[in-house]
């Protein structure tokens, strides 16, 4: 039956999951540290949305939209208390490679394109988190992430040398062969006061982070560089700046589009929900093990669904959590999600009155905070701790980072090539486990007699099998215990040390009636040992107890040997790698 209380805890939680800290707010104390926390984090917000905008290809402004409502949503719908919801690089990155072909020939609708963008992630986002299939985040791999990731964050960084240079962006059907026409142009056609800015506004971040590291770098250097470039005439010498922002926040609009826009999106929009949702669970359950608040996986999923939906509706593009400035927030003292409200509301008020003075801001200022915020993307070590576990895993980051590179912009391919090549790697690893025969070690337990050299029963054989029995490896044991057979011409008893396997399908179960078939032809026994009770259901519901005999299933391995040796009685004389009068510990 419907536990009914647990049905509505677990409604409460998906639908005003916000009632869990709400009521924290009556703290003077918590709302002090929400408003500092939410302040902090729109100053770093406020011009890094607006640089993510422009690596978006839209403009700037539209990062401001994305910015409000969205992270204001993603706080009251999530389940995690600190993170910061908006515009994040790869993300941005991601959208721009993915509307680029759509903008090419038609150009005009490229914003309505964005927002469509937006709701296709939101809603797979939302679908996941209402089923409760967060799971499927786990096809990503780490080493996939890994190799995509720094990849990513150089080709971000590279996307924005024509605005530090002050040159054309050319466009080529290869992000490298972009990189290129760009270097060669700017070698050519540098535009000094725009490489000059640019250089300003690099200088005071990396300064003001190693010498004054709590005052913002990234507002200072807007601040800097927009009141200098106001005051020499930046864009009358060629600059180009922001301009003018539409005053006023967005307005709720549902984009017009075709079913033909949909599907061109769709591949693009599900991998950008499911790399833009992993770079913010991560984040979030860091900072849940620090403050051991409770973190759903599927909430998570609703609460960045209806923000990308959100987004999506007030003319913005896809959002995610970001890193930078969730450990902004959290480090700032953010006790609840009162602080991105905070945010939200900050963004808000420049929307509202304080865009004018954001006219004169250099777009090579927002190309530094890109590169600067990129910078700490691009990371060797977790490539080469991921060798040192599993090379293969060690190759298929390396594989992940270099068609990252090579087939930008089209990203998605990267993500898929890795995916497939990530899950190939696990089905061949398990199509072979771990397969041993066992023999008594002098400290009285069974050792894998290959691993320590030990001698071999001929008449009894001990094999241990680590791993699930399934369709793709089930030939592989059976030759393994045919090749066994084979070696052993006296041999009498096959005794399965069935501990390690955990599971078995139907491909697993018919195979060990066919083994248990033509051992016995061969006058050998069949019999298993410590098998889990996932397992014995099984062998029970498909009758292989009844087939095989109930007398050969045993709780431990020395039952078991036990068993053979009193079978085998004369025939075992002699022939004592196996028990030896010791007890061997199970």
């Amino acid at each position: 039956m419907i536990d009914v209380a647990e049905w509505l805890t677990r409604w409460r939680r998906m639908m005003v999951p916000f009632l869990g800290w709400v009521g924290e707010l009556k703290n003077p104390q918590t709302v002090r540290a929400d408003l500092l926390a939410g302040i902090t984090v729109a100053l770093v917000l406020i011009p890094q949305s607006m640089a993510y905008g422009q690596l978006a290809g839209l403009p700037p402004y539209i990062g401001l939209y994305a910015s409000f409502i969205p992270v204001i949503l993603a706080a009251f719908m999530g389940s995690s208390r600190q993170l910061a919801t908006g515009p994040v690089a790869v993300v941005s990155l991601m959208t721009a490679a993915a509307l680029q072909p759509l903008a090419a020939s038609n150009p005009e609708s490229l914003l309505v394109y964005a927002a469509v963008m937006a709701l296709l992630v939101g809603v797979f986002q939302l679908s996941l988190g209402l089923f409760r299939l967060g799971v499927l985040v786990d096809f990503l791999s780490h080493p996939v992430v890994v190799g995509f990731t720094n990849g990513a964050a150089i080709i971000i960084a590279t996307s924005q040398i024509s605005k530090l240079f002050g040159v054309g962006a050319h466009k080529s059907e290869h992000h490298y062969e972009t990189v290129w026409l760009v270097l060669v142009d700017a070698s050519q056609n540098t535009h000094m006061p725009t490489l000059l800015m640019g250089l300003l506004a690099l200088a005071i971040m990396i300064l003001l982070k190693k010498f004054l590291p709590k005052v913002p770098g990234v507002l200072t250097a807007v601040v800097v560089t927009t009141v200098l470039g106001y005051a020499i005439g930046f864009e009358s010498m060629g600059g180009k700046v922001v301009g003018d922002i539409p005053k006023g926040l967005p307005g709720l609009s549902i984009p017009s589009f075709n079913f033909d826009v949909v599907l061109q999106l769709a591949s693009a929009a599900m991998t950008i929900a499911l790399i833009g949702f992993m770079e913010a669970i991560a984040i979030a359950k860091a900072m849940a093990a620090q403050t051991r608040q409770r973190l759903d996986t599927n909430q998570e999923l609703v609460g960045q669904g209806l923000a990308n939906i959100a987004s999506g509706l007030f003319q913005g593009y896809p959002v995610s959590g970001s890193f930078s400035r969730s450990a902004v927030n959290f480090s700032a003292g953010a006790m609840t999600g009162f602080s991105s409200v905070v945010t939200g509301l900050m963004v808000a008020i420049t929307l509202l009155f304080l865009t004018p003075l954001l006219y004169n801001l250099p777009q090579a200022t927002l190309a530094a905070i890109i590169v600067m915020a990129v910078a700490n993307l691009v990371k060797i070590e977790p490539i080469k701790h991921a060798m040192k576990v599993q090379k293969h895993d060690g190759v298929i980051a390396i594989i992940a980072f270099a068609l990252t590179l090579v087939v930008a912009p089209h990203l998605e391919k990267a993500i898929i090539a890795g995916v497939v090549l990530s899950l190939g790697l696990y089905l061949y690893r398990t199509m072979r486990p771990r397969f041993a025969e066992l023999s008594l070690h002098a400290d009285g337990t069974l050792r894998d007699a290959d691993v320590h050299k030990l001698p071999r029963c001929e008449t009894i054989s001990v094999l241990r099998f680590d791993g699930s029995l399934y369709f793709a490896n089930t030939g592989y044991f059976e030759d393994q215990v045919l090749a066994n057979m084979t070696r052993k011409p006296k041999l009498k008893y096959v005794i399965v040390d069935a501990e390690g396997i955990n599971e078995i399908d139907a491909t697993g179960e018919e195979m060990l009636h066919v083994l248990a078939h033509r051992l016995k032809a061969a006058g050998i026994q069949l019999m298993f040992a410590r098998a889990k009770k996932q397992l014995m259901d099984i062998f029970h519901a498909t009758h292989f107890v009844e087939h095989l005999g109930a007398q050969h299933f045993f709780r431990t391995r020395t039952d078991a040997i036990q068993y053979a040796r009193t079978q085998l009685g004369d025939q075992a004389a002699g022939d004592t790698p196996l028990l030896k009068g010791m007890q061997i510990e199970d």
